[in-house]
């Protein structure tokens, strides 16, 4: 078997944001915790949790970055320092409150529906459907491929992979990629599963030093 990257997106690069970023939180719609990290063209997404922004770290593993928040009435653009958590994946703080998502760290059996969430190259919202699937001699979450998956472009590595649990969405995984198995002439796609994502928690977050009173024009006081 080979592990094969994505293809290169055919849309237009990424749109950066040109204008200031929304003042206050639509709280009848609380946003969505998918991230578009800007550390290349094309970038590549994230997802906010309680515990910071998690993301993938394929083109920037060091120093300052930019990222892209969606709330309720719209965009917003923030800064951070990109820290290693270990097994692939590396995180960042923002500096204002952003929209999270719930994490499970329940592995979701084969057969499972869960749903791929993202932003497309043009930072349009989407939801694709997907199934759990198991290949023997592999370890971790696979998902079988569909349409819609093999149409993702590499600016969409790092989508949040989600269980619907009591109507919610609970964080299981991150899209990482897709792996051609010879043996079985099939492709399939790869997750960073739970089995990485408890780095999360285990983090060293300084909870008990108090966090620096942030003053910026875009938001309210």
């Amino acid at each position: 078997m080979r592990l094969t990257r994505f293809l290169p997106a055919l849309l237009c690069g990424l749109s950066l944001p040109l204008l200031g970023a929304c003042r206050a939180t639509n709280y009848r719609d609380p946003g969505d915790p998918t991230v578009r990290v800007h550390s290349s063209q094309t970038g590549e997404l994230g997802v906010a949790t309680d515990y910071g922004v998690v993301f993938l770290g394929r083109d920037q593993r060091s120093g300052d970055v930019e990222f892209t928040s969606w709330f309720g009435d719209g965009w917003s653009l923030e800064t951070g320092i990109i820290e290693p958590l270990g097994g692939g994946l590396y995180i960042t703080h923002p500096e204002i409150r952003i929209p999270t998502t719930t994490l499970s760290f329940d592995q979701p059996e084969p057969g499972t529906e869960v749903v791929v969430v993202g932003r497309d190259d043009r930072d349009r919202s989407f939801r694709i459907r997907a199934s759990v699937v198991e290949r023997e001699g592999v370890e971790g979450l696979l998902l079988a491929p569909t349409k819609r998956l093999r149409g993702l472009g590499r600016g969409q590595l790092g989508a949040g992979v989600y269980v619907p649990r009591g109507g919610r969405d609970e964080l299981v995984g991150l899209l990482s990629g897709q792996l051609w198995l010879e043996d079985a002439e099939e492709e399939v796609f790869t997750v960073v599963d739970a089995s990485d994502l408890w780095r999360l928690v285990a983090y060293p977050r300084d909870l008990d030093r108090p966090r620096r009173r942030t003053t910026r024009g875009d938001i309210l006081p």
